[in-house]
């Protein structure tokens, strides 16, 4: 029996065609809430208070709602213990961790970058006003 072809994929993948499901995993990293919380939990598995008291200015509705994002999307492990007490754990999985890796890169980017991006916006906002 002849081995069968392999499907041909009808177009590769690209961001800038509207129905390339890649653009799911960009709305999903960009918001700043899945991406502080990726870098959280790129330290271990964390509880859910650890996490609300490591990102500051997140609520835990939001938080909740994240992490169940992450979740579906496959990049987050959520650990119930079914204790008494309820005690759940998140951590990141195999492709959790890959793309913690790279958002690692742009945290530190951000860190190292935002004094000129302040003083832009600052600039900008003065130029706005004298307008």
């Amino acid at each position: 029996m002849a081995p069968r072809p392999e499907p041909a994929l009808a177009c590769a993948p690209d961001v800038f065609d509207e129905t390339c499901s890649a653009r799911h995993a960009l709305e999903l990293v960009a918001s700043k809430w899945s991406v502080l919380i990726l870098s959280a939990l790129a330290g271990g598995p964390t509880r859910n208070a650890a996490l609300l008291c490591r990102i500051g200015g997140i609520s835990q509705k939001m938080l909740a709602q994240t992490l169940r994002d992450l979740e579906r999307n496959g990049l987050v492990l959520r650990q119930d213990f079914h204790t008494a007490r309820p005690c759940v754990e998140y951590r990141l999985n195999p492709l959790g961790e890959s793309l913690s890796e790279t958002l690692a890169a742009l945290d530190r980017w951000a860190e190292r970058n935002f004094p000129a991006l302040d003083a832009a916006r600052e600039a900008f906002d003065a130029r706005e006003e004298e307008d």
